[in-house]
């Protein structure tokens, strides 16, 4: 029960995350996108850049809404840090990323004070942002952030707007790496100006409603040849969508599960071998019972069923007391960590306890019924 509350937690929370991002939004990048473990290949890492040519290029697609180019310059793969600062306090540790204003039209972000940038504070390469709500805790925890100003690298941005606290993954938040709320968005050709040399470009496109597969075909088509990829080669691009990475994600959690399972299964059968002995002894210090019960007319079926009965309601009751176990763990984990305990895994987790009980009683049970009366009764 345990370990099924903490897998759908975290299956719930990543879902949760995802589709937060849009359920009609394609994730576009050089490198390979999704859940994924080590570093990005050679061949990743020597891509070519994505352009804002290609946003304008995508925008243009018969099925598509709107796109727009997410520019990075917070990391420090460029040069240094950038540095976020105010009366005396700094930090390195936000995610500062260039857009463009139609950021307001992907419902990834939702706008709790203030207003959005416009087309012409980005054309003219205004100093304003929008800042996430864990900034406005860092740097203004008790005074209202609109109008006020933040210094990054050694230029005062304004503040025109906030964004709306978002679900943190996995405990995040604090300010943290994995907070999705310790962001700051700013015109991209600001952002440009800040850090003229950056090119890691992230572009998020949105599909007309129910076109979500044609207008990730559409992309796809239109960077292999924007980008030469030759007929028969591979992607030197990445395309993603909510559902892939939730589907990626699950997989791998399934897998998980599997082998939890088969961990699991391992400690059954002990438990079992351990059911198993007691009732056996069980049986042996019962002979002469079973015998007077078999005198006076109980059939075989009669002990059978005596015994796994009582093998069942042993384990039966163990697993009452292993569910009340991993509920209250499971509390516990809630609080740190994305858990909740699922519909079927109470039922699942007992009748496992009973059947474990059943299938390894039955040979004592089984044992029990085949006893001479006569020589049970006899036996000391």
């Amino acid at each position: 029960m345990l370990i099924s509350s903490i897998i759908s937690g975290i299956n719930l929370a990543v879902e949760e995350q995802v589709r937060s991002f849009g359920t009609r939004s394609i994730f576009i990048y050089k490198m390979d996108l999704g859940i994924r473990f080590g570093r990005p290949s050679q061949e990743e890492r020597t891509r070519p850049n994505l352009t804002i040519d290609d946003v304008f290029a995508i925008r243009q697609l018969s099925e598509m809404e709107t796109a727009i180019p997410f520019l990075d310059v917070s990391s420090g793969f460029f040069g240094n840090p950038t540095v976020v600062s105010r009366m005396g306090k700094q930090t390195s540790n936000i995610r500062i990323s260039g857009t463009l204003p139609e950021l307001e039209q992907t419902d990834t972000q939702v706008l709790m004070d203030g207003r959005w940038f416009t087309e012409a504070e980005n054309d003219f390469r205004r100093d304003v942002i929008l800042i996430g709500d864990s900034v406005k805790e860092t740097f203004f925890p008790y005074e209202n952030p609109l109008g006020q100003t933040l210094d990054i690298n050694g230029r005062q941005f304004t503040i025109i707007g906030r964004l709306q606290k978002k679900e943190q993954l996995f405990g995040g938040g604090g300010g943290g790496n994995n907070d999705e709320s310790n962001t700051i968005f700013m015109p991209f050709e600001a952002a440009r100006r800040i850090k003229p040399n950056a090119e890691d470009l992230f572009i998020l496109a949105v599909a007309r409603e129910g076109r979500l597969q044609q207008a990730r075909d559409q992309v796809e088509d239109l960077l292999r040849i924007r980008r030469n990829v030759r007929f028969g080669e591979k992607n030197n691009f990445s395309t993603a969508t909510a559902d892939s990475i939730i589907d990626q994600f699950q997989s791998i959690t399934a897998g998980v599960a599997i082998a939890m399972v088969v961990i699991s299964s391992i400690g059954l059968l002990i438990g079992g071998i351990g059911v198993m002995n007691i009732m056996l002894v069980s049986v042996t210090e019962r002979t002469r019972e079973i015998g007077i019960r078999k005198a006076v007319g109980a059939r075989k079926s009669d002990i059978l069923v005596q015994f796994l009965i009582e093998a069942g309601t042993l384990t039966g009751f163990g697993g009452l007391m292993g569910l009340a176990i991993g509920w209250g763990l499971t509390l516990l984990i809630a609080l740190v960590f994305p858990s909740y305990v699922p519909w079927w895994a109470p039922p699942a987790g007992f009748l496992a306890s009973v059947g474990i009980g059943v299938g390894f009683g039955l040979w004592p049970a089984w044992k029990a019924a085949g006893l001479d009366p006569i020589e049970a009764l006899r036996y000391e």
